[in-house]
């Protein structure tokens, strides 16, 4: 999606921040002011975890001899992020689309119930969320936020008031005019191609443009992921049971579903994408991964709807109560087992909510922490409710005008459900952006490996890095090469495999350097992936970081209470 630098002019294809090292290689002599921080490069993360034997050891090795032990470094794709959004934009008009015409051709056919109920999952989903997008547009444009450091005002100090104000009412009328015309998303995905672009091409600015870009794509994917779930669905799983009741099949039901189908496939794809992409303590999906993550959507969704679709078709009041029970199991899972995605606690109930309905439909991780167990249990729930549902209208249907197709809508529920777990299983063990789940060895780790053995001198000093396992003290590298033990044990500690830029930097004669820039400090913990950010979700805090972005011409730190890490927002430019 975006391309990093290391703030000194060296450009590379976009990359998390913890493999900038990898990106842009070795070619700066002095390490102590290197803005980039080292991992381990067998876990590929910023904590140590299992499965790490002697590959972190042969990097600071090979490192030192000059020769390249890491992969080469990954190439700018610019025509690809383009792409991506572009086909976003045309998955979206394309479902919107067709759905408002199948509710035109009904109406046209005098069936006036399904066209009022296909253009009401059409409009009142939309008009939710143009409210959703435009409230977000009035708290990021409050206050000088974003306004400011994108040009949306007045950019030099002599210009006059009046013109800045003028400029602020046009923003306010032009938002105004498109929220309206139900066009807020459109809107979004444009321009955030045009602050990509920007970010690109302008390098003066390129870093308040990258993150301008990052917030625009972060809301309109948060945005799309409420609309799918609330319009798309719903829509394919009426536009089936119509199909199924009405033993037939017209061309313009199949096009609609098949959208509504795709739509929510590529919108799970995208969000998983875009959340890796946002959290530098994660790597980044490739588009590989999120092809095969599309189709693993697009099968276990399949197989779901056309399960509720037959059971539907044949059972109309005890579908909506099995909706509803489904729904508030799976809500208060949820809330049972915690998250930390919003702000305030009624945020997240409400979005606790919004998820058990998302459960509905398919498997959906809102809490940090191992998932293959909760993710087994979901599946396993959702067969057995799918053989169930699937053997309920085989049961009671009417033989006469379903035998032509009822063993293959059978096998198309299983045999589609087995297909989106294959590709489930190809995604975590081969495409995973932590690498391959197959080696996992549960007897080693790189701190109980390198525990005593004497690094070379080539080695770049070491700092205390956070970690799962952590329950040693790190030792360091002093000036002159010799190691000291810490006196202190700190409880979240791996042994020096890589490292990150330190709290507290020092020069060479070890007196600290002073932060570049200003620096927020954020009085709570680093929210658990897969959560975003809080300067992602906290809107007060997204305008602090914009306003002191524009005013201040060197790198904005953000430091959370919880780790060491210092998270420096601005040293990025954008390749889109």
């Amino acid at each position: 999606m975006a391309a990093k630098s290391d703030g000194r002019g060296v450009v590379a294809g976009f990359a998390q921040l913890h493999n900038l090292d990898e990106v842009v290689g070795t070619g700066e002599d002095d390490t102590q002011n290197s803005s980039s921080f080292h991992i381990c490069h067998c876990c590929n993360t910023s904590s140590c975890y299992w499965g790490c034997r002697s590959a972190c050891l042969h990097y600071l090795r090979e490192k030192g001899k000059g020769r390249d032990a890491v992969r080469p470094p990954h190439e700018e794709r610019l025509w690809l992020d383009c792409l991506w959004i572009i086909l976003a934009l045309l998955v979206f008009f394309w479902d919107v689309g067709t759905d408002l015409w199948l509710a035109i051709d009904y109406y046209h056919k005098q069936e006036f119930l399904w066209s009022g109920l296909t253009l009401f999952f059409v409009l009142v989903p939309s008009v939710l969320v143009q409210i959703l997008s435009f409230r977000w547009f009035v708290q990021d444009y409050t206050g000088g936020g974003l306004g400011s450091v994108e040009g949306l005002s007045s950019r030099r100090a002599t210009a006059s008031l009046q013109r800045d104000r003028c400029c602020r009412l046009s923003v306010w009328v032009w938002q105004t005019v498109i929220h309206i015309f139900q066009l807020g998303q459109v809107w979004r995905y444009i321009r955030t191609m045009y602050l990509g672009v920007q970010s690109h091409r302008q390098k003066e600015n390129q870093r308040r443009f990258y993150w301008a870009m990052m917030y625009e794509y972060a809301d309109v994917n948060m945005l799309r992921l409420l609309e799918t779930f609330l319009e798309s669905a719903p829509q394919l799983v009426l536009q089936l049971c119509i199909m199924i009741q009405s033993n037939e099949a017209e061309w313009l039901q199949c096009v609609s579903a098949i959208s509504s189908l795709v739509s929510l496939a590529w919108v799970l794809a995208s969000y998983h994408k875009l959340l890796r992409d946002s959290r530098d303590d994660k790597k980044s999906m490739s588009y590989r991964g999120a092809l095969v993550h599309l189709f693993w959507r697009l099968f276990t969704i399949s197989s779901r709807v056309l399960s509720l679709a037959l059971f539907a078709s044949v059972f109309h009041i005890y579908f909506g109560i099995f909706v509803v029970l489904h729904w508030c199991a799976m809500a208060f899972w949820v809330i049972h087992g915690g998250t930390d995605f919003c702000m305030s606690k009624w945020e997240e109930v409400l979005f606790n909510m919004v998820v058990g309905v998302v459960y509905v439909f398919c498997w959906f991780n809102v809490r940090a922490g191992r998932t293959r167990y909760r993710m087994v249990a979901y599946y396993i729930l959702v067969l057995f409710e799918n053989a169930i549902l699937s053997l309920l209208w085989y049961a009671y249907r009417d033989p006469a005008t379903t035998d032509a197709y009822a063993s293959f809508a059978l096998c198309g529920v299983f045999l589609c459900f087995a297909s989106g777990v294959a590709c489930m299983v190809l995604y975590y063990g081969v495409l995973h952006p932590m690498g391959p789940r197959l080696r996992v060895l549960a007897s080693s780790c790189c701190a109980e490996l390198l525990w005593g053995l004497p690094l070379p001198p080539e080695a770049e000093p070491m700092a205390p890095t956070p970690g799962p396992r952590g329950s040693q003290a790190t030792p360091t590298r002093g000036l002159a090469g010799e190691y000291e033990e810490s006196d202190e044990t700190p409880t979240d500690t791996c042994l020096p495999v890589f490292q990150v830029r330190s709290t507290e930097p020092v020069d060479a004669a070890g007196r600290p350097i002073q932060p570049e820039g200003p620096l927020i400090k954020i009085d709570m913990p680093r929210k658990r992936y897969p959560a975003w950010d809080a300067h992602f979700v906290d809107r007060r805090l997204r305008r602090t970081i914009n306003v002191l972005q524009y005013i201040s011409p060197n790198a904005v730190g953000i430091r959370y209470r919880d780790g060491p890490l210092l998270y420096e927002l601005l040293q990025y430019e954008s390749s889109l």
